[in-house]
């Protein structure tokens, strides 16, 4: 069992920063695939990147491009997500989520098999 949990979240203008970190128990995080989602009010939760089990392979969601750099630390069991250039339309909760590595990257939801509880990022203008 891997259970996953997220910080970093918090409140910042627009054009700041913030680095969200998902922190993961279980032996196994090293070997599985893990991306972050988001969900704004009242939307549907939206897939915006998700990192390989090493780290050599990588997929944004046009949103995160050029802004937000995923990375991640085996050694600590931990997933981080650079977000730069913020807007208030960046503002939902952000959660982190693994899966088992299989062919093919995972951009929906019913794909992941864990889920952290979500951090809150907000973004003033």
């Amino acid at each position: 069992q891997v259970q996953l949990v997220e910080s970093g979240g918090g409140l910042v203008q627009a054009g700041g920063s913030l680095r969200l970190s998902c922190a993961a128990s279980g032996r196994t995080f090293r070997t599985l695939s893990t991306g972050w989602f988001r969900q704004a009010p009242g939307k549907e939760r939206e897939f915006v990147v998700v990192i390989s089990w090493n780290g050599e392979s990588t997929y944004y969601a046009d949103l995160a491009k050029g802004r937000f750099t995923i990375s991640r630390d085996n050694a600590k069991n931990t997933v981080y997500l650079q977000m730069n250039s913020l807007k208030p339309e960046d503002t939902a909760v952000y959660y982190c989520a693994a899966r088992s590595p299989r062919p093919g990257v995972a951009l929906h939801q019913d794909e992941y098999e864990y889920w952290g509880q979500g951090t809150q990022v907000t973004v003033s203008s």
